[in-house]
């Protein structure tokens, strides 16, 4: 383990050689660590892989080296997780179209259509190809025994993804295709994807039967409608613009052929704490937490097959590193725990884990300060704070990042559901108050520029790499903020409270 490390090391010092010459030694250090769990011999940290272990047993040694003690189970750095997944390979599935007066037209599998796998799912679809719109309930009429194709709706107010498979089940449709939304440009599908697999806890539960869920790229759908004689591109922009969209058949029929593999495997978040220096505050640990997982091998981008990760999230877990290797052992009031954890890209399978099965040297937090979706590439000039109004924390984030001359907002496209989507969640969802970042920007601003340039092009791609232009003293900045932080939760004397408007604050 020992070489191997060395190995990265070196591997990240050469992708680091490009780090300004008055980048401060801490920064430059953190983007060494990011450069050793990013690198190419990690494999991309994928749920349940050896190049994912590798990082573990990598992070379990740093927290160990900066004075960290075990938390995970008995006592050792790590509490494994036993996971089931299913993916739908690229290999023996073919998916087409048959218009009814001509040549099947093959679909690029994960380049213009993809499924989400399903334990138990259908091999085999030979159905016809209906449109109905938003796919509401009042929407499915003529759609028994057919694929029903819908508008991948995104925006609030429009059907979501459950609702449209609830209503298509219940007219009895025997799959269902939802088309990009191309209007929700402020996370805008992109294509290819890395892979098409479901993974879920090996925890005994029964496996829910349903259709197969398709999604289609909105250009191939344009093809699809014009061939049945409709303005595919305009009835996509009635789509965006929220206006009803008229009902029609496609006169064609789905083929599909699904190859499926299945596996277990296990995965391990790693758990270390900082014990605390104030016995009566002993029960009142404070949770630190990024996740460590990332794509791993997934379709080539440009040639390239690794989603390495470097931003996504392994530039957070050093963070940890780095925090705990500043205090070196040298504790706060009260404990806190450092969490790497696992599953997130899959479903926020590690953090669930932690919430409901904490761990004696990982109890349940009273606070939770998350690190994601963090992109320091531009000046640190706006913070946008998820939970902003819900808790007490989003008073000490105002106080500190006033003193330092950043802006504090909530977040400005809560469309996208990010709130919910990354690992302070499971923890809202069980009473705790919790807190977590975004870089912010202006609109119509270079920031936002090089934001939606990050997520067009290397957002759970091959790309999030070390060669992504980091700003570094935006990055240093954010660590002055984030380890005040730290240390005012931490050395309270009261812990953070839920307030009284929150709609998130739990409920008796």
């Amino acid at each position: 383990m020992r070489a191997l490390i060395g190995l990265c090391a070196a591997l990240a010092l050469g992708a680091c050689a490009s780090l300004p010459n008055r980048t401060d030694p801490e920064t430059a250090a953190w983007w060494r660590t990011t450069g050793v769990l990013a690198a190419d011999d990690m494999e991309g940290r994928d749920t349940g892989s050896a190049g994912y272990d590798r990082a573990a047993a990598y992070v379990a040694d740093r927290f160990a080296e900066a004075g960290l003690s075990p938390a995970g189970d008995d006592g050792g750095w790590f509490q494994p997780i036993g996971f089931d997944e299913i993916e739908v390979t690229p290999e023996g599935t073919t998916l087409s179209v048959a218009p009814s007066d001509g040549a099947a037209r093959p679909l690029r599998f994960l380049h213009e259509v993809s499924v989400t796998p399903a334990f138990g799912m259908v091999e085999r679809l030979d159905a016809p190809l209906v449109f109905r719109g938003y796919c509401a309930p009042s929407d499915m009429t003529g759609v028994q025994g057919s694929v029903v194709v819908c508008f991948g709706a995104r925006r609030a107010g429009q059907t979501t993804g459950g609702e449209r498979l609830r209503a298509a089940v219940e007219a009895g449709a025997v799959a269902i295709v939802n088309v990009d939304d191309m209007g929700f440009t402020v996370e805008p599908p992109r294509w290819p994807l890395a892979y098409a697999r479901t993974v879920v806890l090996a925890d005994g539960a029964a496996r829910t039967a349903s259709i197969p869920v398709l999604r289609l790229s909105a250009p191939t759908f344009v093809e699809m409608a014009a061939a049945a004689g409709r303005d595919g591109a305009a009835i996509l922009a009635q789509g965006a613009r929220g206006e009803a969209m008229a009902a029609f058949d496609l006169d064609a029929r789905l083929l599909a052929r699904f190859a499926t593999r299945q596996r277990r495997s296990t995965s391990a978040n790693v758990l270390g704490v900082l014990p605390g220096t104030d016995p009566a505050l002993a029960d009142q640990p404070i949770l630190l937490i990024a996740h460590l997982d990332g794509y791993g091998y997934g379709t080539p981008v440009d040639g390239d097959g690794l989603y390495n990760g470097a931003l996504d999230d392994a530039a957070y877990v050093a963070t940890l590193i780095t925090l705990a290797e500043r205090r070196q052992g040298r504790g706060y009031r009260r404990p806190v725990v450092f969490a790497a954890v696992t599953g997130e890209e899959k479903g926020l399978h590690g953090s669930r884990w932690l919430a409901t099965h904490p761990t004696p040297g990982a109890p349940m937090p009273v606070a939770v300060l998350n690190l994601d979706q963090l992109r320091p590439l531009y000046p640190l000039a706006i913070l946008t704070t998820l939970a902003l109004d819900d808790s007490t924390l989003g008073e000490t984030v105002r106080d500190i990042a006033g003193t330092m001359g950043i802006a504090v907002r909530p977040d400005l496209e809560p469309e996208r559901g990010l709130l919910r989507r990354s690992d302070h969640w499971p923890f809202m969802e069980r009473g705790v108050p919790a807190i977590s970042f975004l870089f912010g920007f202006d609109p119509g601003t270079e920031a936002e520029a090089r934001y939606r340039d990050w997520y067009r092009h290397r957002y759970h791609a091959p790309q999030d790499d070390m060669s992504t232009p980091i700003d570094f003293q935006a990055q240093a900045d954010f660590h002055r903020f984030w380890f005040e932080l730290v240390e005012r939760v931490a050395d309270a004397e009261a812990p953070p409270q839920w307030l009284p408007d929150s709609p998130n604050r739990p409920r008796p």
